[in-house]
């Protein structure tokens, strides 16, 4: 049975907003801080959430993922998946952390660059009792490095990029702040628990 719960997405939504607006290691800087109100979201929505098999691949296969910054990052692909998604039917190659294990969705639809970041959004399935998982793309969230440059992270692959719409989780930040010559190096790492 596939979980849903509207109010559940909201109150994770307004937790988030939260700690972007008051946590200390929010992505955000000092300055986006002060003026932020929170992300824009698209409404939840049932018909993108999905109980499915991840179909593991005949040798689990080390992937380089190429980040914001151009230098690459690397991911187990640990299987893929088929939805059917309110725009046709998709397969998309779920990710694992190298580090700690957790899965990992980076992927583009036909919504980047207007109403989503450009370079894409993640997921981060859950792994449920019975084997199977839990996608969820009301919960779908723009990488760190669409809030200001000093965060580099990897971009979906071109299997991952979708000719579709995905009208669910986070919109496009409108408040991207570039980093400033005073500003610590980049190289901080966001998409695998770093």
């Amino acid at each position: 049975m596939i979980r849903f719960s509207a109010a559940g997405i909201l109150a994770w939504r307004r937790a988030k907003d939260a700690s972007l607006a008051r946590d200390a290691a929010s992505p955000l800087l000092e300055e986006q801080r002060a003026r932020f109100s929170g992300l824009s979201y698209f409404l939840p929505d049932p018909s993108v959430v999905y109980v499915v098999t991840l179909e593991g691949f005949a040798e689990r296969q080390e992937m380089q993922l190429t980040t914001s910054s151009g230098d690459l990052e690397p991911y187990i692909r640990a299987g893929a998946v088929e939805l059917s998604l309110p725009g046709g039917p998709v397969r998309l190659t779920i990710f694992e952390s190298i580090r700690d294990g957790t899965l990992f969705l980076p992927f583009g639809d036909a919504t980047n660059g207007r109403e989503t970041y450009g370079a894409g959004r993640y997921l981060e399935p859950e792994r449920l009792p019975d084997g199977s998982i839990l996608i969820d793309f009301n919960r779908a969230y723009n990488p760190f490095c669409a809030y200001n440059d000093r965060w580099r992270c990897p971009m979906p692959p071109a299997e991952n990029r979708l000719r579709l719409p995905i009208r669910a989780g986070e919109r496009a930040f409108p408040d991207k702040a570039a980093r400033r010559s005073s500003d610590p190096p980049e190289g901080q790492v966001e998409g695998d628990g770093t």
